[in-house]
């Protein structure tokens, strides 16, 4: 394998974060933290606990994790797709590059910009709820697991979408399901057994 083409991809790809630092970064830790002020803050002094835990508590893993898996496929099929729309995705097709550096290259700099987001959410969720890692190297896998896996599905579609509709389309059908029926602001045993199963 060629690293040296892999860290350029890398690198170009970082770099692409830095010189859009409020969009990339800034944006979903403000929009996340405002989940944490409602959720956690104002409804969450009214609720009880939630399996065993604040209502605060509960909902932060989910949160983080929400974040996490739409920041991947956001960075993860733009960062393929716009070479592809602007025509500069031939530089990297014509050059001595394997597709698995190409791959190894965008997704890996798609699962970081998603592991730095949701590293710096929950130190922002800190701030908010008292939280209590019981288990930090399962924590830090599923992490990378999630980062990784979400960053590669990204990729899939910044390949075949041929559009931005088509880019946002998946998208849409995929995390709002998740967002309502994954369990992140409740616990799924308050769900019928039908949409327990589906969950």
């Amino acid at each position: 394998m060629n690293f040296e083409a892999v860290k350029a991809i890398y690198l170009f790809e970082m770099a692409r974060t830095r010189r859009t630092l409020l969009q990339s970064v800034v944006s979903p830790v403000i929009s996340t933290s405002l989940y944490f002020i409602v959720f956690g803050t104002a409804i969450g002094s009214r609720i009880q606990e939630v399996g065993g835990v604040s209502y605060g508590a509960f909902i932060t893993p989910g949160l983080i994790m929400l974040t996490l898996l739409t920041q991947c496929i956001a960075n993860g099929s733009f960062g393929i797709y716009f070479p592809k729309f602007t025509g500069t995705v031939y530089e990297i097709l014509s050059a001595p590059v394997a597709m698995t550096e190409i791959l190894a290259g965008y997704v890996g700099a798609a699962a970081t910009k998603g592991l730095m987001i949701g590293t710096i959410i929950l130190i922002t969720a800190s701030f908010f709820v008292d939280i209590t890692i019981a288990h930090p190297f399962m924590m830090i896998l599923f992490f990378v697991l999630t980062a990784v896996s979400f960053s590669l599905f990204g990729f899939i579609i910044g390949i075949w979408a041929t559009n931005f509709e088509q880019l946002n389309l998946i998208p849409m059908l995929v995390v709002p399901p998740l967002t309502f029926l994954g369990g992140s602001f409740y616990s799924i045993d308050m769900l019928p057994p039908f949409w327990q199963t589906v969950s």
